[in-house]
């Protein structure tokens, strides 16, 4: 099965997307998400410029080789945009051989593990009252799990505190705004929010939040002790991972389970996190590690340490990638939870798919492949718009992590 042509595709159906399309001599096509916030164009280039010259002639069956192909091959490995490029062409091909055997993903992967997928919204509000609020709302329509973030008295633009409620989108179009931070207010008003969910909705509902790689080691250890009492089912990228082991001393203060990875790239990101047990979730995304076949490793190796897989998915990603992320998690013992931040209508009539929402979890259908196709006559009423994430700063004007 010859690979004859391959396309890429960036529209904007209420946010940006990049979308790689593979055909086969066979008449066979895969779907592959390209999608990085905010350097959508520079992905696009890589896979027209490097990746796509290099998949002609190629058989789609040879998933592993061509994965290896492209990481191995080049001397300027890992990163964001290589890493988004590199798992397009994988995803692509993982859904050609999915609707080549006529059978979906997660067979391809060991079959299934469980009956559907957990997975969590992302409840927010201006105020504690306000986030109470959509923490109901997320719990009358079925969800299982919620993440609860809310505006700090005094802060500006608070990170996870969206004008729309179901779909939150970070990115905003023009130059970047910026956003303004104080840790110390931060820290004295967050335990009061997840103690008026905890009085409101009892003990039930699994609830997560995210802080947005904000804090020092021991402020993450002050605020996860402070949140014990909530049993959050994670706290989330407390700290900027990139020091693997700031890691030891917050779990030296705290036993409110950890999760990080959502900008991780490859394995390497992990392995002190892992070996040493310091985190109990791993968040990384099938686009932005590099795909399928690198993320079932990677899932392999976490397992060993007792850590499940919590997989990135906002907005941000298309529907190709939470069908893959879906089938994915079907198929592995160790998984933990899903995010699931739903599309836009508009987003969904580009990328019409199979996987369904019922009773907290995510369904993946039972169609070849991803389930998930492509209307590329659609796709270009919604021509690409430059936007950016938000950068961040202290209140008193310091730059600061966003």
């Amino acid at each position: 099965m010859k690979i004859t042509d391959a396309k890429v595709f960036v529209c904007s159906p209420g946010r940006n997307f990049v979308t790689l399309k593979i055909y086969t001599d066979e008449g066979l096509y895969g779907l592959g998400d390209a999608t990085l916030n905010g350097r959508e164009l520079s992905v696009a280039s890589y896979l027209e410029d490097h990746l796509v010259p290099c998949l002609i002639g190629r058989d789609a069956r040879n998933i592993e080789d061509i994965w290896q192909y492209f990481y191995r091959g080049a001397y300027w490995r890992r990163g964001p945009v290589t890493m988004a490029a590199i798992a397009a062409v994988d995803m692509a091909l993982w859904d050609i051989k999915g609707k080549a055997l006529n059978t979906p993903l997660y067979n391809l992967l060991g079959g299934k593990s469980r009956h559907g997928v957990m997975v969590y919204g992302h409840a927010n509000g201006a105020d504690i009252s306000e986030t109470v609020d959509q923490v109901g709302q997320y719990i009358d329509q079925g969800y299982l799990a919620i993440r609860a973030q809310c505006g700090i008295p005094g802060v500006k633009g608070t990170y996870g505190v969206a004008k729309d409620k179901m779909f939150y989108e970070p990115a905003e179009k023009g130059l970047p705004p910026e956003n303004e931070w104080s840790t110390e207010k931060y820290l004295n008003h967050i335990p009061k929010l997840f103690q008026t969910l905890r009085d409101k909705y009892g003990d039930d509902p699994h609830l997560l939040h995210d802080c947005h790689h904000r804090l020092t080691p021991i402020e993450a250890g002050r605020l996860g002790k402070e949140l014990e009492p909530y049993h959050l089912f994670w706290l989330e990228d407390t700290v900027p991972a990139e020091l693997q082991e700031g890691f030891r001393i917050i779990r030296q203060h705290t036993t409110t389970p950890l999760a990080v990875g959502e900008v991780f790239n490859t394995v390497f990101d992990t392995t002190t996190l892992f070996t040493e047990q310091l985190i109990d979730y791993c968040r990384m995304c099938v686009v932005h590690s590099g795909g399928i076949t690198p993320i079932r490793k990677i899932a392999s190796f976490a397992e060993i340490y007792r850590i499940k897989m919590g997989c990135h998915g906002p907005t941000d990603v298309s529907p190709v990638n939470m069908a893959a992320s879906v089938h994915f998690n079907m198929s592995i013992n160790n998984f933990g939870i899903q995010e699931y931040m739903r599309h836009t209508p508009e987003t969904d009539a580009v990328f019409p798919h199979s996987y369904t929402f019922r009773d907290g979890y995510l369904l993946p259908g039972d169609k070849p492949g991803f389930g998930v196709d492509f209307d590329e006559k659609l796709a270009k009423k919604y021509p690409y718009e430059r936007a950016y994430l938000p950068v961040n700063r202290k209140i008193d004007g310091t730059m600061f992590d966003w």
